[in-house]
């Protein structure tokens, strides 16, 4: 039987995630949080950044996972079934680990019945989606979980189970014998013998009026008295202490080799699952969220997948998913594409015009994409980034030495010591606290910067005047080897946000007067107003 297997890389690029701290792709918390993954993932077993991969082949195994969980609805519940009980298994491994009584050969007969409903779970569900699934990924796990369970291991280690189980699970009381001192005060006790029967509450006159004792010997001759009435902390602890100590010695024998079998060959062949735990999980909630933007009405694509190197990015009919799922309604849509002549971008408009939406849509898409996910749009052609880099507005209080700008500063400076050419940069609205000519000249400093990097990205803004800066910037990047930048602006129509993204130069007059004269904030309006009032 196989051992490594992953429904998230090939097998020859099989990431343990214990003991390689490898990080598929620098993205940071922070990105996550500000493009609201996180949220929509709200993973338990790892950090989603673990997740990510900026590898092709890798990518597009992904992709042919996913689309036999999105295809075979079954598939998913059977996923969603299985991960509370491999985190049950996990759970049982570590109580085990801390306790060597008999406890401990209790809990690896709980982990071997776990284990094998693991098994019989994914052998009963796949057998009858086997013959549609068509990724690599589910077509190993099945084979695996089909081979073991045909196997004779397998045969005999139900065989023995069942026989053990039905030793230990049908004790249900236990005859202890008590000596006294001459006080009557208990001195030494043992176990008389393990019963399938359990005890009931009597009373001394009836039996002695009856004449039964030996008939009724589960028929206790007082009240039974529950077991922590009375009892403090430590003489509950003495007593389990001693009911453990002589149960140990009734079942040693047979537990101590059933634990050795438990300790060899089970463990071995039941890790391959628990190590599939976090994957698992993963993918339950990716088909999830496919499902929730699915149920908006928007599209979803794989995209066509290209080398890291050849820089492609060309996508029709992008929107923002995390926006569709909050509102459940389509969303206007934007063609959007990186190329010799823009490989960086400056997008301006007016206030709540979709910038900021764009500007994260944009995040999502090689985000979702390097996951191994559908995105959002109509048609796609990616090639995959080595880390994503946001500078967004944040709630961080970390200004009492540096001061809002020079917080501002020092975030944006921070992404100068990772980006590549091959990475994604996404600036929103930044350097917000300050005024328009300081912001305007930091800003020209960091974009001159970013043409040098050669990296993807957009910068939303409100500084219009910024655009007109943009010509000199690349006249003198691109004589030192540095890429083009280019404009965007989102759009306005009769007063109207139209949420459309264009490819072309700011006309370089404010969008204020329009949204004013929308909501009658005009001179000539409010002198209106104000004759009707006198």
């Amino acid at each position: 039987m196989q051992k490594n297997i992953s429904l998230i890389y090939p097998l020859d690029k099989i990431v343990d995630f214990e003991n390689n701290q490898l990080k598929m792709l620098n993205i940071s918390e922070e990105t996550l949080h500000s493009l609201e993954l996180n949220h929509v993932f709200d993973l338990t077993g790892r950090k989603l950044s673990v997740f990510f991969s900026d590898d092709k082949e890798t990518i597009e195994y992904r992709q042919r996972m996913f689309s036999d969980l999105i295809v075979n609805e079954k598939l998913s519940q059977l996923l969603l079934e299985l991960s509370p009980v491999l985190n049950d298994i996990s759970e049982i491994r570590r109580l085990s680990d801390e306790n060597q009584s008999v406890d401990s050969y209790l809990y690896s007969i709980t982990e071997i019945e776990l284990y094998i409903t693991a098994v019989e779970l994914l052998y009963n569900g796949l057998k009858d989606i086997k013959d549609n699934l068509k990724s690599e990924a589910f077509k190993t796990l099945t084979d695996n979980i089909f081979e073991l369970v045909e196997s004779e291991y397998y045969k005999d280690l139900n065989k023995r189970l069942k026989e053990l189980t039905s030793r230990v699970r049908e004790v249900k009381s236990v005859t202890i014998g008590v000596n006294l001192d001459s006080r009557l005060l208990p001195e030494k006790a043992g176990v008389l013998s393990v019963n399938n029967e359990r005890f009931k509450s009597g009373d001394l006159l009836q039996k002695i009026l009856r004449l039964d004792f030996k008939s009724n010997e589960y028929t206790c001759i007082a009240t039974l008295t529950p077991f922590k009435k009375g009892v403090n902390d430590n003489q509950q602890s003495a007593l389990n202490t001693a009911m453990f100590n002589a149960l140990n010695d009734v079942f040693k024998g047979s537990m101590k080799s059933w634990k050795k079998v438990v300790d060899t060959y089970v463990l071995e062949n039941s890790d391959f699952l628990i190590k599939l735990a976090p994957e698992f999980e993963f993918v339950v909630k990716a088909v999830e969220f496919v499902n929730t933007i699915k149920e908006t009405g928007n599209e979803l694509t794989f995209p066509v997948m290209f080398k890291k190197e050849e820089k492609i990015f060309d996508i029709k009919g992008l929107y923002n998913p995390v926006v569709a799922t909050k509102l459940n309604e389509k969303l206007v849509l934007n063609d959007f594409t990186f190329d010799k002549n823009g490989m960086f971008y400056v997008l301006s408009g007016p206030n709540r015009g979709g910038k900021s939406v764009i500007t994260c849509a944009i995040g999502h898409i090689f985000a979702l994409c390097q996951l191994g996910l559908p995105v959002p749009a109509k048609e796609a052609k990616i090639s995959p980034v080595d880390g994503i880099f946001t500078h967004f507005p944040t709630d961080a209080e970390d200004t009492i030495d540096k001061g809002r700008l020079g917080e501002e500063c020092a975030r944006l400076d921070d992404i100068f010591n990772f980006v590549t050419e091959y990475s994604l940069v996404l600036l929103d609205e930044s350097l917000s606290s300050t005024g328009s000519y300081e912001a305007s000249y930091i800003a020209s400093e960091v974009l001159s910067g970013i043409s040098m990097a050669k990296c993807r990205g957009v910068f939303s803004t409100h500084l219009h005047e910024l655009s007109s800066m943009i010509d000199n910037i690349n006249d003198n990047c691109i004589k030192m080897g540095g890429e083009r930048i280019d404009t965007l602006v989102a759009g306005m129509e009769e007063g109207e946000r139209s949420f459309v993204i264009s490819r072309k130069k700011p006309d370089g007059r404010s969008y204020a007067s329009d949204i004013a004269s929308k909501y009658g904030i005009s001179l000539d309006k409010i002198m209106k107003k104000i004759e009707k009032n006198k």
